[in-house]
């Protein structure tokens, strides 16, 4: 007899019971130490509200708060927050923290200055919504810096999902942000340091764009 094929919420819970474990297990697996682009884009940047998806352990959201903005940092591993949280306290900062899925997770229409997704891999379906809401959710003038594997990355072998779709590939980023205006979109291949979970020569795209005002 056939298996059965798992519904689409049947499998979100088991990625999020992965993510748990994982969380739970490994700690701070991506480090806490800030993404490098990141930090090479935000010297150039006021202040003002932050909003990081698929956050985890909170290393990009604490390095933001320490930088004076009010950030909230979505995920849905609670573990994952958890992390966030005592990140938060040990910087001695604040953040806010929202455990919910990406497919149920509407931020509102101009609500902030800076959106960071930092390796947020997502099916291509969801991920298509995710970009446009959150081109959405950035105010005129807003900043979106956005870091994730390439196809190529599957070649390195040193981090990321198995499955190409869920990869990032520069032109469908420049399709999906086709309304903001592009600073930097570049594909390069780098050396990661990020903690035991990415560590390696690495296939990665790199995202910068603005809102018009």
């Amino acid at each position: 007899m056939a298996e059965p094929v798992p519904t689409r919420d049947q499998s979100r819970r088991s990625e999020q019971g992965f993510w748990d474990q994982r969380f739970a297990d490994d700690g701070y697996a991506y480090g806490q130490a800030p993404d490098r682009f990141l930090v090479s884009r935000v010297c150039q940047l006021t202040p003002g509200r932050a909003l990081c998806l698929a956050e985890g352990g909170g290393r990009n959201a604490v390095y933001l708060a320490e930088r004076g903005f009010q950030v909230t940092a979505q995920d849905f591993s609670a573990e994952g927050l958890r992390l966030a949280q005592d990140l938060a306290k040990q910087r001695g900062v604040k953040l806010t923290c929202v455990q919910v899925d990406l497919a149920e997770f509407v931020p509102p229409a101009a609500s902030v200055d800076l959106l960071v997704a930092i390796w947020m891999h997502l099916p291509p379906t969801l991920r298509n919504t995710v970009h446009r809401r959150a081109s959405i959710a950035l105010k005129p003038g807003g900043d979106l810096i956005l870091v994730a594997f390439t196809p190529r990355q599957l070649l390195h072998q040193t981090g990321g999902p198995s499955m190409a779709s869920w990869l990032a590939e520069p032109a469908q980023l420049r399709q999906d942000f086709a309304d903001l205006d592009c600073l930097v979109l570049e594909e390069v291949t780098t050396l990661l340091e990020d903690g035991p979970a990415h560590q390696g020569r690495s296939a990665v795209v790199r995202l910068h764009a603005r809102k018009q005002r």
